[in-house]
């Protein structure tokens, strides 16, 4: 059985500090990825997800669906019953003002600089978007490592996943696999999908270390691009949505002519 790990007690506290404790620190770059319970203001959450809503009734551009990552779950196409299912809102940034204004308040970009040791970057090709993982049709993710699908001179960009809702293994949480993003792997462990293969036992001896990430509305989860994660289907009758982007210290380049240099990038103000 998976360990569970949920927000921390101190919830219920009215402030957060804008930054990391030295102890917290020390627990990312153990773990590869901490949560901070109640980033996330009510009426923050709120707002994006107004927009999300609203956005789905279109739905507005530029969209990924469930039938178009063929992943176990999905909808073998979009002509099938639940074809036109939307898994991603992309270009979350560019939705409303709301999400560059949280991205860019001292919490947020504060605590990235302390986990970049850098002035900080968001990539905008990237995550970037709304996760929405909805009842009846939403898809599995197989346990993978963000940077295996990237094109970066090194393999050190952090992520963060804003619960806009309650995240539960039976909703679809995310589960990550402690110390994975310190580990060597060779290509051999992947199959053709770039994900981990279950088959081989040393691969599910990591598996069997796996936590599942309890979140409640406004828990942030950051966590390192090396940091093995997936996801189950949503077998509630209630949709989750989640907001995520992805950051990189300013030396950390994209390579040139690759789908990680397509678009232009956001600087977060030093904090």
């Amino acid at each position: 059985m998976p360990t569970e790990i949920s927000s921390p007690s101190k919830r219920s506290s009215p402030l957060l500090p804008d930054c990391f404790s030295a102890d917290e620190i020390e627990q990312f770059h153990r773990d590869g990825f901490i949560i901070v319970p109640g980033m996330g203001h009510a009426s923050t959450v709120e707002t994006m997800l107004s927009v999300t809503r609203t956005h789905l009734e279109q739905p507005i551009e530029p969209v990924e669906l469930e039938a178009d990552v063929h992943y176990p779950g999905a909808p073998p196409s979009r002509s099938a019953a639940g074809g036109r299912t939307v898994r991603r809102l992309l270009m979350a940034h560019a939705r409303h003002p709301v999400f560059t204004q949280w991205i860019c308040s001292p919490g947020v970009a504060g605590r990235l600089s302390q986990l970049l040791a850098a002035p900080v970057v968001m990539p905008l090709t990237h995550h970037n978007c709304i996760m929405t993982k909805q009842p009846q049709y939403s898809s599995q993710t197989h346990w993978h490592q963000d940077i295996r699908f990237w094109s970066f001179e090194q393999p050190n960009l952090v992520s963060l996943w804003l619960a806009l809702g309650n995240e539960t293994p039976e909703n679809g949480c995310l589960s990550v696999i402690p110390g994975t993003h310190a580990m060597q792997f060779a290509p051999d462990r992947f199959d053709e999908g770039c994900f981990l293969d279950p088959t081989q036992p040393q691969n599910q001896e990591l598996i069997d270390r796996r936590v599942d990430v309890k979140l409640s509305p406004g828990d942030v989860l950051f966590f390192h691009s090396r940091t093995f994660h997936a996801a189950g289907n949503n077998t509630t009758d209630e949709s989750k949505f989640s907001v995520v982007f992805t950051f990189r210290p300013t030396e950390n380049r994209p390579l040139p002519g690759t789908r990680s240099a397509a678009l232009a990038e956001l600087m977060l103000p030093v904090i």
